[in-house]
């Protein structure tokens, strides 16, 4: 339930509304740590969307407004209903994604928002509240978002990340009867969804020519990937590299537990079987030369970190795949300032500027020109 509206973030988000200034990462996460709840989609970084948006539930707890109306102020346009809402790629309730079809009349490339929230929560309904979305509609481009399954006892994160491999290759399947450009497809997230992307990419293609399946014969990897406070491995002993044994013992949680790879033991982790699994599971070690291009923003602070969050979120990850992208004549567009790696002259600026140039599509959106005016 919402609380009377703290000072501190009455003024802090006030702030926010009325100056021309923004906070900086620190900041934010400052007021994560206070205020967990802002955390909408549960991805460990508060975004300024967020903070503002939960400024505005707050505000409408102790007027009686409707803080939706507050938001559709500042969001803009709704989101146009999906053409499908809820179409299953497979059996578990949470196989299951949403696709707007875009006005187009030749095939269109599609953009997948894959979602965040540390493989245990999380939903694909927070693409609804993207500009992206509407500026991908306006730009010709269709666009999709999906679940996928979350860790329990039954679900290690190799399954996780094959339920996102499957739905790329579930779209593909559709591709005639959707009006799909299947070699024109992108996918991008934020935090786990920003990994998931980048595992799609980097590792080898799941397609099965020989398959009876008609899914499993597409391909499971993007063209290219935009990855948002991304991690840079799944193999979490790597972790260490960048961190130090003791603040991945201190951060580590339940990614420490033998159970995120579907072991019972960490001797089994460590062991064969578990190297093999980690080693599937890692992004950074996957990619090779001839990898899709990728897009990598962190807006986090770069000080060693001092919660989970931003153990889990620290610019040092996108660094390190910077520099493995570098090492092997990958593209890579990074914006990460906290380190001084910014977008070089000529290079897009953003995701979406990033995406509809990898996707072939050269005409900025309605959205995004009347934002320029």
């Amino acid at each position: 339930m919402l609380r009377t509206l703290p000072t501190l973030l009455l003024l802090a988000c006030g702030f926010l509304a009325a100056s021309a200034q923004t906070p900086d990462a620190a900041q934010l996460a400052d007021w994560l740590r206070r205020y967990p709840d802002a955390d909408a989609n549960h991805d460990g970084v508060l975004s300024l969307e967020e903070a503002r948006s939960y400024r505005e539930k707050l505000r409408a707890a102790r007027t009686g407004a409707n803080p939706r109306e507050t938001e559709t102020v500042r969001t803009g346009p709704a989101a146009p209903s999906p053409t499908f809402a809820d179409l299953a790629y497979g059996a578990h309730p949470r196989q299951v994604l949403d696709f707007w079809r875009a006005d187009s009349a030749t095939p269109a490339p599609v953009v997948i928002y894959i979602h965040g929230g540390g493989f245990v929560q999380g939903d694909k309904s927070r693409a609804r509240e993207s500009e992206l979305l509407r500026e991908c509609l306006a730009a010709g481009v269709s666009f999709a978002a999906i679940n996928y399954r979350f860790l329990s006892a039954d679900t290690a994160l190799p399954d996780i990340l094959r339920d996102c491999a499957r739905a790329v290759q579930f779209i593909r399947a559709h591709a005639t009867e959707w009006n799909l450009d299947k070699d024109r497809l992108a996918t991008f997230g934020s935090s786990a969804g920003a990994g998931a992307s980048l595992w799609l990419a980097f590792h080898a293609d799941l397609a099965d020519p020989s398959s009876t399946d008609p899914v499993a014969r597409e391909s499971s990897r993007p063209v290219c990937v935009g990855a948002l406070s991304t991690q840079f491995t799944y193999d979490f002993p790597r972790w260490a590299e960048l961190f130090g044994e003791d603040m991945v013992a201190r951060f580590g949680g339940r990614y420490n537990a033998p159970a995120f790879y579907g072991f019972a033991t960490r001797d089994e982790v460590m062991g064969p079987a578990g190297r093999r699994v980690r080693a599937d599971c890692d992004m950074h070690g996957l990619m090779q030369a001839g990898a899709p291009p990728f897009f990598v923003q962190s807006d986090a602070d770069a000080a060693p970190a001092r919660t989970a969050s931003e153990f889990l979120h620290h610019p040092l990850h996108a660094k390190a795949l910077v520099d493995r992208a570098r090492e092997l004549g990958v593209r890579v567009v990074a914006a990460v300032p906290s380190l001084g790696l910014q977008p070089a002259a000529g290079e897009p600026r953003s995701l979406r500027d990033f995406l509809l140039r990898e996707l072939g599509v050269e005409t900025p959106s309605p959205i995004a020109a009347e934002r320029s005016r």
